[in-house]
């Protein structure tokens, strides 16, 4: 399996560690401000009998240069003023779904505790906000070992976060981080990234459950292999009277790109070609099969649905409903 080696577009975004800046001044009148006040992080729903509590992990302000990075840049300008997004900085969500069905109550990753960007950090914060107690949590799944998905595995004194959870991942994705020499067969700029995930991966008095395509964490709750963003990378689908949700992961990174330009890839995806292939199985299962979805760096709470337009596809937010 190769390693992707990035170019200095993908370098300039990956390195990034500041936070997003807004839209520049000649795009002023297409610019929201931020909220006056604090917003809720938190935000619930049902499927079937399963209910979603989608909680915040924060932001990640990065380079818009590392978008559609096989690309024209030309293009991928336009395609983001047209959908009113800045050319500049991309302003990602960290959107974690916690599932309660039957007796499991399963987290979706564990975001970056406080090892990353200082704009993440807060989902153990925001999991108190909307009365989940972190105790509770029977099952975490970590659909990769990117940053922004494991950093926050472990407390200040390198203790597993949640210590009585069964923690699960993909084989495939844990056997690739975790081989011999991984760290320093990366480029220099992401062996950072790399030594990250092993020194997760092997947080002491953590035992991990080795999952494969159609492992069943809980009833209703099943992994599905989608790699090409990382080897190993596994999103996951929740099942309850005949409705489901795809919680993608970083299966799709953009709510606007990788919807409408699946062929677009991001410099994280590390097998570009294999990420592409799973993207368009995704997307055309989530519409023929009206499957809702959940994007991890979708705008928060990033939950909604694929849409066919013109032989392509377009993401639909579902409906915010304040009624129970």
């Amino acid at each position: 399996m190769t390693i992707t080696k990035p170019n200095r577009r993908d370098m300039l975004f990956m390195a990034a560690a500041a936070p997003a800046l807004g839209l520049p001044a000649r795009q002023a009148q297409a610019e929201i401000s931020a909220p006056d006040a604090a917003q809720p992080a938190y935000h619930r729903f049902r499927v079937g009998e399963a209910r979603i509590t989608i909680v915040s992990d924060g932001y990640l302000g990065v380079p818009a240069s590392g978008l559609g990075v096989n690309a024209d840049p030309r293009e991928v300008a336009a395609f983001l003023k047209a959908h009113y997004l800045s050319q500049t900085q991309s302003y990602a969500h960290t959107n974690h779904a916690v599932i309660d069905l039957n007796d499991a109550r399963i987290l979706v990753d564990v975001g970056a505790g406080n090892r990353f960007l200082p704009t993440e950090g807060r989902l153990m914060d925001n999991l108190a906000s909307a009365g989940i107690d972190p105790s509770s949590i029977t099952h975490v799944v970590i659909t990769h070992a990117h940053p922004d998905h494991i950093w926050g595995i472990r407390d200040d004194f390198d203790e597993p976060i949640l210590p009585d959870a069964e923690y699960i991942i993909g084989a495939a994705e844990y056997d690739w981080w975790m081989a011999p020499g991984r760290v320093l067969q990366l480029p220099e700029r992401l062996q950072q990234f790399g030594a990250g995930a092993v020194n997760s991966l092997k947080t002491e008095g953590l035992e991990w459950t080795m999952a494969r395509d159609g492992h069943e964490v809980a009833p209703g709750v099943r992994l599905m292999a989608t790699f090409g963003h990382t080897p190993g990378h596994m999103s996951v689908m929740v099942e309850s009277n005949d409705n489901r949700l795809l919680v993608l992961g970083d299966s799709m990174t953009h709510a606007y790109i990788s919807i409408e330009r699946p062929e677009w890839v991001a410099g994280f995806d590390m097998e570009p070609e294999l990420t592409v292939k799973t993207r368009k199985r995704l997307l055309e299962m989530a519409a023929s099969e009206r499957i809702a979805v959940v994007g991890y760096h979708f705008p928060f709470p990033g939950v909604g649905h694929v849409m066919p337009v013109d032989g392509g596809y377009r993401f639909i937010p579902a409906l915010w409903r304040w009624e129970a």
